[in-house]
């Protein structure tokens, strides 16, 4: 056990861990030692060392069959092979889940729970996630391709941290005492919200099941959450250790399905009180048209991005390409938050270019489960084919292909790390979210000019800021019209940093504090004083 923790700090920052030198990572990379090549199409995929236990519906603290007994295929993105059929919920099954979870919060023992007991259960379940840290950590990377350092060194552990993050909030959730102009006691009362409908994407799976269910277990609810159809193995397997950990059943009901069915039965359910969703603007809006439509509930976002890096003149040029490289190819692209636009100032841009297609042409790809290997395969076939019509749509228009530009190999959904110079705004590759590896540099003269070219998108996710001078970075930060700003650093995470965009990236925030406001009602509750000794 020990000799898989990780420092408390490398466990908040994806960054910390693949970009320092302990992890051999960025010294390899500079020896020039790891280059892509066609090793995934050669090399025998390594067998996970995993089983595959779960892959039924969780609803009512049972596993059981979808009602229609239909599945579908789970695929291993490294060969496209079926890992396992999984049970496929549609209406009738959310229909049961909603049922399940409403009379948990309505009858059931969880929101009547003194708030420490609460909190008991979710850090008996971080503990429990801690024990199987390498067997979640090798089914996530089965599943959705990741490499498997980065799920058992961060991801996971970063699922521990959240879960006692939010443990320790369950009883500090509270209402205040209001005085009023006359003689009459006020109070607030901070209560759970009820049924909460959550609904996460591919690319994260385990983390996006904590940033959703553990706020909303925190402060009482119940949930249902339907698992993304593409990657459904993990959420199963960590619900039924928060059933181990003496979860009421009930309370969380896990559906494994498709949108257009079950995603959207949960939209549209008179009986749950509360949406999260994560995953593409277009979708978003979607949700929140069927929240609406049905009882108008609230609705959490968190959505796309085309991500803004700015590379000042008189930036630390090797740290902002090593950096702006992670930014833009940690996790295959596949990252709503991604570094997708790259603006490198004049003065420094040619010299930027050169490092930053050296980077990319020596970026490891190939089994995730191999050690040492920065990129696995994309998602699925829709995404991979989606990836190269950008890739070609770059060249079609004008941009320079540095490096990169196809797939790797002949067998799974491996592609080339892809980068383009000579990139102008106009341009598919700078507009649009690609989700993969294919970093699009674009160069910029004055501070006012890439203000308002970085502002001039529908996205307002996150934004990087590359300089020495606290004054740059100062006017960056308050003027790029994102909801994260990294300065000389991307993609640090916190379980306390809130997380979410402006504009078309989404609604609300998740994580730290704030994230509780998503699963809280208010309630105002007055009462008349005689006599009062004072007010």
């Amino acid at each position: 056990m020990a000799g898989r923790r990780i420092s408390s700090v490398v466990s908040r920052s994806l960054a910390a861990y693949l970009t320092s030198p302990s992890s051999g990572r960025t010294s390899c990379i500079r020896r020039g030692l790891h280059k892509y090549s066609t090793a995934a199409a050669i090399d025998e995929p390594i067998t996970p060392p995993v089983e595959v236990n779960y892959t039924k519906l969780l609803i009512n603290g049972q596993f059981v069959d979808a009602a229609s007994g239909k599945t579908f295929h789970t695929v291993d993105p490294r060969t496209g092979n079926v890992i396992a059929d999984v049970a496929e919920g549609d209406a009738q099954d959310v229909n049961r889940a909603v049922a399940a979870a409403r009379k948990a919060f309505d009858e059931g023992p969880w929101p009547k729970m003194t708030a420490y007991e609460r909190s008991r259960v979710l850090l008996r379940f971080a503990d429990l996630v801690e024990k199987h840290n390498d067997a979640l950590a090798a089914l996530e990377t089965w599943d959705n391709g990741k490499p498997y350092e980065q799920s058992a060194k961060v991801e996971v552990p970063m699922f521990v941290r959240l879960f006692r993050y939010y443990a320790g909030w369950a009883d500090k959730i509270h209402g205040l005492t209001v005085p009023a102009d006359g003689p009459y006691h006020v109070q607030t009362l901070h209560e759970p919200i009820g049924v909460a409908g959550q609904i996460i994407p591919w690319n994260f799976p385990l983390l996006m099941f904590a940033w959703k269910v553990g706020p909303a277990l925190a402060c009482g609810n119940a949930v249902v959450l339907k698992t993304a159809e593409q990657t459904p193995l993990s959420a199963l397997y960590v619900a039924n250790l928060l059933h181990e950990a003496g979860l009421p059943p009930g309370v969380l009901n896990v559906i494994s399905g498709f949108g257009p069915t079950a995603g959207a039965a949960i939209c549209s359910h008179m009986d749950v009180d509360k949406l999260a969703f994560t995953g593409s603007t277009s979708t978003g809006k979607l949700v929140l048209e069927l929240a609406a439509k049905s009882n108008l509930k609230p609705v959490t976002l968190e959505l796309g991005g085309k991500s803004p890096v700015i590379v000042c003149e008189d930036a630390d040029v090797d740290k902002a390409v090593e950096t702006a490289h992670f930014a833009l190819f940690f996790n295959q692209g596949q990252c709503c938050c991604s570094g997708s636009r790259t603006f490198v100032h004049e003065r420094v841009y040619d010299e930027f270019v050169e490092k930053a297609k050296a980077r990319a042409a020596n970026r490891s790809v190939g089994d995730p489960f191999k050690q040492g290997i920065e990129q696995g395969p994309q998602i699925d076939p829709e995404q991979f084919n989606k990836i190269l019509r950008y890739i070609k749509s770059g060249v079609e228009t004008g941009a320079t292909l540095e490096t990169g530009g196809d797939r790797l190999g002949s067998k799974g959904y491996y592609i080339q790390p892809t980068v383009f110079s000579n990139v102008t705004d106009d341009m598919l590759i700078a507009q649009d979210e690609i989700f993969g590896p294919v970093q699009s540099i674009l160069k910029y003269k004055s501070t006012e000019e890439v203000i308002r070219r970085a502002n001039a998108t529908s996205y307002g996710l996150a934004a990087g800021v590359f300089t020495q001078n606290l004054d740059t970075a100062n006017t960056l930060a308050r003027a790029l019209r994102v909801g994260t700003v990294w300065i000389n650093c991307y993609d640090t995470f916190d379980a306390a940093i809130p997380f979410g965009g402006y504009k078309m990236s989404g609604i609300g925030r998740e994580k730290g504090v704030y994230s509780l406001r998503n699963y809280l009602q208010v309630k105002s509750v007055v009462t008349p004083l005689k006599n009062p000794a004072w007010l």
